[in-house]
């Protein structure tokens, strides 16, 4: 029920998911009469892997964490949530608000053993690749400890998703050992000294996208600027170039030859192909889509909890946990 579109671009991404993976089953929940709506008229094969599981209440996209944790105890978000909980489905997709997610997400799924705050990770494209990034504005004021502990998961989310030994960096100013805030420094003081972690120091901006590292560690309220401006920067580049190519009729001759590879590229680097950040540390997969998602940005959200799902990234991180951990 929420995100910037309502239901409607988050239902059709739903029911492509449901074509493009035939083993696939999905619960939406929220308002049923106007769910059903929706959906009707689909094939009878699809429409037998989706079930809609009532919710009398919506928390909007401007409420506070608080008031949706208390006052609302029949939300979709909340409601989805306790399915999670109860084992009824394996993960839980929202493009809702991200803070009352993550208030309720603490509150009815719990962090795991050994970590106290979830944070937020999504894959950032590089030169070489993609990067984890976390955290990405689930927790803006973080201490040393939380950052190492943003580490420890990234480390194992990307051990999950193929990376054998991952090279984990702290986002700063400058590589040198004197840069940076205390928290930054102390946290480099944390992972200098932890087992089985392969930490390479610092890295800035400009080195995550170069490919430098596998997994980048900052808190939420450096992370979601780098993301939002990033994904701002892409589109920018993109709407340019086309534009240029529109120009005269000799650039018009360059673009038709060049616009195949510019379009490939384009794809390439759209943010709805990297929607979808899972909040790390919960016992239970949650992910968060862009509230502004459409219908290929939430596609992409629901993709990322199934390779969660599929590597079984909670149980995989609760088994390492106590290895890495200070």
């Amino acid at each position: 029920m929420g995100g910037d579109f309502g239901p409607r671009s988050i239902v059709q991404a739903s029911l492509a998911c449901l074509s493009a993976t035939p083993s696939l089953h999905l619960t939406l929940v929220g308002q049923p009469s106007l769910l059903e709506d929706l959906i009707v008229g689909q094939p009878a094969a699809d429409r037998a892997r989706l079930q809609i599981v009532a919710a009398s209440e919506v928390i909007g996209m401007d409420e506070r964490p608080s008031q949706a944790l208390r006052g609302k105890p029949d939300s979709s978000m909340r409601v989805a949530l306790e399915l999670l909980r109860d084992g009824k489905v394996q993960a839980c997709v929202s493009a809702g608000n991200t803070g009352a997610l993550m208030a309720l997400s603490r509150y009815v799924l719990k962090t795991l053993p050994g970590i106290d705050r979830p944070a937020m990770v999504a894959a950032i494209p590089t030169q070489t690749g993609y990067c984890q990034l976390l955290d990405l504005g689930a927790n803006v004021d973080c201490s040393a400890e939380h950052l190492y502990q943003f580490a420890v998961m990234g480390s194992v989310a990307a051990q999950a998703l193929g990376i054998s030994r991952p090279r984990v960096a702290l986002l700063n100013i400058g590589t040198e050992d004197i840069k940076g805030n205390q928290q930054v420094k102390l946290a480099a003081s944390l992972l200098q000294q932890a087992r089985g972690l392969n930490y390479i120091g610092f890295v800035e901006g400009d080195g995550l996208y170069r490919g430098e590292a596998d997994v980048v560690v900052c808190d939420g309220f450096v992370g979601n600027i780098l993301l939002k401006s990033s994904e701002g920067l892409a589109t920018m580049i993109a709407a340019r170039i086309e534009a240029l190519f529109r120009g005269g009729i000799a650039t018009r001759l360059v673009g038709a030859m060049a616009m195949p590879l510019l379009k490939r590229l384009q794809a390439d680097l759209a943010p709805a192909r990297h929607n979808g950040a899972s909040f790390l540390g919960l016992q239970g997969i949650v992910i968060k889509s862009h509230g502004s998602a459409g219908v290929q940005g939430f596609q992409s959200a629901i993709q990322r909890a199934l390779i969660e799902i599929q590597e079984n990234l909670p149980q995989r991180l609760h088994g390492r946990l106590e290895d890495l951990l200070l």
